[in-house]
């Protein structure tokens, strides 16, 4: 049975340098990539570089889980497995879902809630400024009088800390994951 069997070293290359990829796209996207960018662009142009970029970044994601969990469920059976390889095969399988929630419902939807913010805030005059703190007080006027803004932006609230929190339990994932690998690098 192939399953029992172990990996030839090109699949073990393979497994790593997927699990690897989608680490450092992850950290890089959640962490770096952003915040350097909000400092050097007007919020809109923030707001249509993520929506650009986010598709390609779940979908790239999505592919890496894929192979990763499929790697490492042909060569971890389920009846085999141990404590440490189960809980491995589920956070592969956490760090799938997260990323098929993203790319399939919450990243589509922040997006659509950012380009209906974005066409009130161009009515307004706002949103062609740097950094998240100019003009504080305007989206604050802008809230407070404006209810369809309001409900635009609590609804952005919502779907962007949902699809943050997939991204950071993916993120997770995907981290404990790699440390596994890197004890475990005889038993890819």
């Amino acid at each position: 049975m192939v399953a029992e069997s172990e990996p030839g070293d090109l699949i073990k290359v393979l497994h790593l340098l997927v699990l690897s990829f989608s680490w450092g796209m992850q950290v890089w996207v959640s962490f770096i990539a952003g915040f350097a960018l909000v400092w050097q662009v007007t919020l809109h142009t923030f707001g249509l570089v993520q929506s650009k970029l986010f598709p390609v970044y779940f979908y790239c994601l999505l592919g890496c889980n894929v192979v990763s969990l499929a790697v490492y469920a042909v060569y971890h059976p389920r009846e085999l497995l141990d404590t440490h390889e189960s809980l491995q095969m589920a956070l592969y399988l956490v760090a799938l879902v997260m990323t098929a929630l993203n790319a399939q419902w919450f990243g589509p939807a922040v997006t659509e809630v950012m380009l209906q913010m974005r066409e009130v805030e161009t009515e307004h005059g706002l949103g062609n400024q740097i950094g998240l703190k100019s003009q504080k007080e305007a989206y604050a006027k802008l809230r407070e009088q404006d209810p369809k803004y309001r409900a635009h932006r609590r609804r952005f609230g919502r779907y962007h800390g949902l699809s943050s929190l997939c991204n950071l339990l993916g993120v997770i994932c995907t981290t404990v994951n790699l440390i596994y690998t890197a004890l475990n690098l005889s038993t890819i």
